[in-house]
């Protein structure tokens, strides 16, 4: 029996379905580890696929090299070196797994299987992985370590079993995506957990940017007293280590590294600059191609975009019409000198012109009215992907979480685009994030340190331009009072009297909410962006194009932002 262990906690960032370049990476973080003499080394959920593998993982082909991946991985440990604690796939009498394996002495010492599937919001394991019975505790070097993946630490009944089956320390492996908030409440079920079993605990969090889902890591460790000794950095990859001693009949975690998490406004941009560097760098994108319109949108996503990946691969485009002020065009060029990017004119009025012609005996003894605005957002979007197609830069789409609540946003125009940051993202944050931008450099940036969104961005009401002296607010309420019901809606699904209580109109509560359901099918061609908020559009919030319920009372069918 040890009275001590040397554990190592490795926060990666892995590539899905990349199971070489995987491999690669859990070998240079255990070399690491034997550095610092670690007994073993813990990694997160599924590391050596990647997470969320999704139907990827009912190939045969793949679940044989993630297979095949592991033995190699546990002959490594025949050299004597840190035992691993890996999160792998694992098939069992025709069944897959999500599985945690102890590799040590050369082989797959132990197996444990996760037991509860989240099957909510951006999770569907039930579809892929079989549940595991209850784990029981796996005997390491005369230490029972018990070992939980993911969910299963949301769940009682599993620290439950461990704890009644003489588990001593709980190790938790995790793929746990953010959202804003989360680390409270991991912390929260963490204590919980230890609370109720008496045993400290280690929570191994994966970093890294999935499609719309990006994992902040902050992974650590939670003595008994509830006290965190330990605690990582978040939104990059690490490998921390942590030293345990027997005090008792219980174990402890002396204090080691310390890392500030950012909170707020900080983690908001710390995700979205995460996700669209991930998206565009696992995705071999050369960069990407934004229309920098001199508005708030597009000024906050060129602003990430050069903090994630630089400016020598953003390329911004302004591209007026006899609508866009001299202000706009003045705003653009002055962001985009000062974020240090790529800037050029293209007129659309050209395009627009050209449509407007070739449909003029179509549109014979019609009035004008958002068509023609549209033709202009549409000639946008081609001129945009016309140069994405050319120089295989990403469309960067800039629209925010409340247009496209409400459908405010142009289909084969705006809308077009490989990629949103602000998705996510309701009007009122955009607007406190510009101002935390030009405050802060936040850790890890590429770009500039000065104000990089001039403060007439910020302050001018915003518009589409698309006609005459158009604001947004000629159509929609204040975005403070439309981000309040459409959080209200969306996030808290609360009823329309309770809305109302709010201090709401009940006229404004009831277009709005009418708004959010007529424009799910516009919503459902948008590209991805990042997960920000509790229910974002596609993974979490699922509901149905055709749709005819109303909380309020009946409404017209008439879509007030046609596509």
């Amino acid at each position: 029996m040890t009275d001590t262990l040397t554990i190592a906690l490795a926060q990666l960032n892995p590539l899905l379905g990349d199971v070489s370049g995987n491999m690669a990476k859990i070998r240079a973080a255990r070399a690491e580890a034997a550095k610092a003499g670690a007994d073993l080394l813990v990694y997160s959920e599924l590391v050596l696929a990647g997470y969320p593998p999704e139907d990827l993982m009912l190939k045969p082909a793949f679940q044989e090299d993630v297979q095949q991946a592991v033995e190699a991985l546990a002959r490594d440990t025949a050299d004597g070196g840190p035992a691993m604690l890996l999160g792998a796939s694992w098939s069992e009498g025709g069944k897959p797994y999500n599985a945690v394996l102890l590799l040590d002495g050369g082989e797959v010492a132990a197996k444990r299987y996760k037991h509860h599937l989240p099957n909510y919001g951006v999770f569907d394991e039930v579809r892929i992985f079989a549940a595991g019975p209850m784990p029981g505790p796996i005997n390491f070097r005369g230490v029972r370590l018990g070992a939980m993946v993911c969910e299963d630490m949301w769940q009682a009944d599993v620290t439950e079993c461990l704890q009644e089956t003489g588990a001593e320390i709980l190790i938790v492996p995790n793929g746990s995506p953010y959202e804003l908030g989360k680390v409270d409440t991991r912390t929260q079920l963490a204590a919980a957990r230890v609370r109720e079993s008496g045993l400290p605990l280690i929570y191994v969090n994966q970093v890294g940017g999935q499609d719309e889902i990006v994992f902040d890591g902050i992974s650590f460790v939670m003595n008994t007293d509830y006290t965190v000794p330990v605690r990582l950095c978040g939104w990059k990859e690490a490998v921390g280590i942590t030293r345990w001693r027997r005090d008792g009949d219980t174990w402890r975690c002396e204090p080691g590294e310390q890392a500030r998490y950012p909170e707020g406004l900080e983690e908001i941009y710390h995700a979205m600059v995460l996700g669209l560097r991930d998206y565009v760098n696992k995705n071999r994108f050369p960069g990407v191609v934004l229309g920098l319109s001199g508005g708030i949108d597009s000024a906050v996503s060129a602003a990430v975009a050069v903090d994630a990946l630089g400016a020598d691969r953003v390329r911004c485009v302004m591209m007026p019409y006899r609508y866009t002020s001299s202000e706009s065009v003045r705003d653009a060029e002055q962001c985009a000198r000062a974020l240090g990017v790529s800037h050029e004119v293209i007129p659309i009025a050209p395009a627009v012109e050209g449509f407007l012609g070739m449909l003029s005996g179509a549109f014979a003894g019609r009035e004008e009215d958002a068509t023609e605005e549209n033709l202009q957002a549409r000639a946008r979007g081609i001129t945009l992907m016309a140069l994405s197609n050319k120089f295989g830069h990403m469309v960067l789409t800039t629209g925010n979480k409340s247009e496209m609540s409400v459908g405010y946003a142009t289909l084969y125009g705006d809308m077009c685009g490989g990629y949103s940051v602000l998705k996510d993202v309701y009007k009122t944050t955009v607007f406190a994030l510009a101002r935390w931008r030009n405050e802060h450099v936040p850790e890890g940036a590429l770009g500039p340190g000065q104000v990089v969104i001039p403060e007439n961005i910020i302050t001018r009401p915003p518009s589409a331009e698309l006609r005459q002296d158009q604001t947004d607010q000629d159509n929609l309420p204040p975005y403070d009072v439309l981000d309040d019901i459409l959080e209200s809606l969306i996030e808290n699904e609360m009823a329309f009297e309770d809305i109302v209580a709010r201090g709401h109109d009940p006229a404004v509560v009831q277009r709005i909410e009418h708004l959010l359901y007529v424009a799910e099918y516009k919503r459902r061609q948008s590209p991805p962006g990042v997960k920000i908020t509790r229910r974002n559009f596609g993974r979490d919030r699922r509901y149905p194009i055709t749709n005819g319920f109303r909380d309020a009372r009946p409404a017209s069918r008439h879509v007030e932002f046609p596509e």
